[in-house]
């Protein structure tokens, strides 16, 4: 079961095979929402809330569940991009303990960053931020401040494969610019050939881009 904050994140989680609860972005859905979609993935399930913010709600209905019988683990996916590392790893025919091994080992190694635009005047681990600046984060923490969504997503990705790295994912939002993974693209066929790029459009509001990197 996993929470999703975009209809084309949500429709990516489905593919794979997942119970989708929507959310909009900022939100949290409801308990009862929770529970009734981890009842309806089956006896036993992984929850993936994809959001720090959700954890302790998924947390909640996850012991609920677990009263009625149900088999519930709650992943600590802090991102989209680490419940869609997690779910890339998820095999049905492997026995439960052992999947939620390995999804949780796949979020784990995956580094996750987004790109939004500033509402307000802040302090921030980068400096101060301005309403209509850009904010590139990574891993939760302001890393980047910036005047383009371009600038600032080719800046967080270029910080974040420095740690290494072989696969970034991008997931683009509603009002991303036009040719935006295409500049990120362009960037790291200069820089680094040697790593692998998917994009998807996951439609969600707020955050112009989503980032991982594993």
């Amino acid at each position: 079961m996993a929470v999703a904050a975009g209809d084309g994140i949500a429709a990516l989680f489905e593919e794979c095979g997942a119970v989708v609860v929507r959310r909009a972005p900022g939100t949290r859905p409801t308990l009862p929402a929770l529970l009734a979609a981890i009842r309806q993935a089956g006896s036993e399930v992984a929850v993936l809330p994809n959001d720090e913010g959700v954890r302790s709600v998924a947390a909640a209905a996850a012991e609920i569940a677990r009263e009625d019988g149900v088999t519930v683990s709650v992943l600590p996916t802090e991102a989209t991009v680490q419940g869609l590392s997690a779910l890339a790893v998820h095999d049905p025919l492997r026995r439960f303990d052992d999947d939620v091994v390995a999804m949780t080992d796949a979020a784990g190694h995956t580094r996750y960053g987004h790109v939004t635009v500033a509402d307000r005047q802040a302090f921030t681990s980068a400096g101060v931020c301005r309403p209509g600046d850009v904010l590139g984060m990574i891993d939760g923490d302001v890393a980047v401040i910036g005047g383009s969504v371009e600038e600032v997503a080719v800046l967080v990705v270029e910080r974040m494969v420095a740690g290494g790295g072989e696969l970034v994912t991008l997931v683009t939002g509603a009002h991303a610019p036009d040719g935006l993974p295409g500049r990120v693209a362009e960037h790291l066929a200069r820089t680094r050939p040697d790593v692998d790029l998917i994009v998807y459009d996951g439609e969600q509001g707020g955050y112009p881009l989503l980032i991982g990197v594993e």
